[in-house]
């Protein structure tokens, strides 16, 4: 490789950070649209080596998993939290007067 060529295998982790980023943002999102009564706060900061993406709804219900195994037919969600808890380097739900906030914090640099 040339003296100063970017590293593929570099592009590809920062590919994958950036990819698990907007889809931890999207998940939170669009759940809070479909399952809690609607997004009232997004907020986000951008540290040295992390995103905290705060994501706030109407409603006081915690997220859920479903079982695959037990999934009743026509039952819709369930599969984007431990997707999010996965991808996140840290999550909390905190109860509002109003609903909830999701606070995750997000690694942006590759695993080593």
């Amino acid at each position: 490789m040339a003296l100063g060529a970017p590293d593929p295998q570099d592009e590809e982790a920062g590919a994958r950070v950036l990819a698990d980023a907007l889809l931890v943002t999207s998940e939170l999102v669009t759940n809070a649209i479909r399952h809690g009564d609607g997004l009232t706060a997004f907020d986000l900061w951008i540290t040295d080596d992390a995103l905290i993406l705060n994501v706030a709804d109407a409603s006081t219900c915690s997220p859920v998993t479903t079982d695959p195994r037990s999934r009743l037919k026509g039952q819709v969600g369930g599969f984007g939290w431990p997707l999010v808890c996965r991808l996140a380097r840290h999550v909390a739900v905190t109860v509002l007067p109003d609903g909830k906030q999701i606070t995750v914090l997000i690694s942006l640099t590759p695993p080593a």
